[in-house]
């Protein structure tokens, strides 16, 4: 009995010291997943949204005009995260990796070289549990069938 209240407890230690702290991707991996995903705070996705994703993306998640044509530079407008646009079409490491590293960088990561993206990576800024709440928050806004078939395209990578 002592034992196994002292296991739970180291847990719940464990999980405080976490919480804390926040997850961190593994260094040696470039825009890894967390491998412990932190609890959802959905309050906190939309305001850190409204912080740093709607100068571009829009407050309604609606994105900027005309954002399937490049612009004069050769980069895509920002696209809008609601279900009108393709975000729902990624895989969860992959949305995590584009918003932590940027555009150009996940995609490198990947092997796509030469992309032109416009997306700045917000690993400086967030903390993975801050990044994780706030794809959260926009997958909670999209309706049942892409959010079954975004959670699909994770299963499918292994996620």
């Amino acid at each position: 009995m002592k034992a196994a209240l002292a296991l739970a407890a180291a847990a719940l230690a464990a999980g405080g010291a976490w919480w804390v702290l926040g997850s961190r991707a593994d260094p040696a991996t470039p825009g890894a997943m967390p491998a412990i995903a932190a609890p959802v705070d959905l309050v906190r996705g939309e305001a850190l949204y409204g912080d740093y994703c709607a100068s571009c993306h829009g407050a309604d998640l609606e994105g900027q005009p005309d954002w399937r044509s490049p612009g004069e530079g050769g980069t895509l407008p920002a696209p809008p995260h609601d279900a009108t646009g393709h975000t729902w079409h990624h895989d969860d490491a992959m949305l995590f990796a584009y918003t932590r590293l940027g555009g150009a960088a996940a995609l490198a990561a990947q092997g796509v070289e030469g992309f032109e993206s416009g997306m700045p990576g917000f690993g400086d800024v967030m903390t993975d549990a801050e990044i994780r709440d706030v794809l959260d928050y926009i997958k909670s806004t999209w309706p049942e069938r892409e959010r079954a078939a975004q959670a699909a395209r994770t299963a499918a990578a292994g996620g």
